[in-house]
C-alpha cells in the first residue's frame, strides 16, 4: 500500500478547517490540522509533513514565523502554500522572501485549491494520488 501524502493544514478558522479538511480526505491526501503556529510547528518537527498550507494571521506564533521556522531552523524543503485574507499584500510579499512557494487569497475556491496543491506537489516531485 502506497504511503499517503502528507498535508499540514494551518487554519484558525474551524469551519474552513473542517471543510479543506474533508477535501483533503476526498483527494486522497492524509491531513493534519493546527489551529494555531505553536501546533504547526510540533506537527511540522514530528511528522515532517509533504506540503504545508498555512494561514498568515494565526494565534501564538504567526504563519510568517512558521515559514522562517521551516526553511531557517528546520532547513526544510518541503512546498508551502500561504493564503490571507486580501489587502495583506506587505505580508504575502515577507511569505515569499521567507520561502513561500505560492500564495491564495481569501475567500478562495476549495477547488482552486485542490489544483494548486495537485500542482505544487508535482513541481517539487511528488507523487500525485488519484
Amino acid at each position: 500500500m502506497k504511503n499517503k501524502i502528507k498535508v499540514l493544514l494551518v487554519e484558525d478558522d474551524t469551519t474552513l478547517s473542517l471543510l479543506l479538511k474533508f477535501r483533503l480526505q476526498k483527494e486522497g491526501y492524509l491531513p493534519l490540522v493546527a489551529h494555531d503556529g505553536k501546533q504547526a510547528i510540533e506537527i511540522i518537527e514530528n511528522d515532517q509533513p509533504d506540503l504545508i498550507l498555512s494561514d498568515i494571521m494565526l494565534p501564538f506564533i504567526s504563519g510568517l514565523e512558521v515559514i522562517s521556522h521551516v526553511r531557517n531552523e528546520l532547513k526544510l524543503p518541503m512546498p508551502i502554500l500561504i493564503f490571507s485574507a486580501a489587502g495583506q499584500e506587505e505580508m504575502v510579499l515577507k511569505a515569499f522572501d521567507l520561502g513561500a512557494n505560492d500564495f491564495m487569497a481569501k475567500p478562495f475556491s476549495p477547488n482552486e485549491l485542490m489544483i494548486r496543491v495537485k500542482r505544487i506537489l508535482q513541481t517539487s516531485g511528488q507523487s500525485v494520488l488519484n
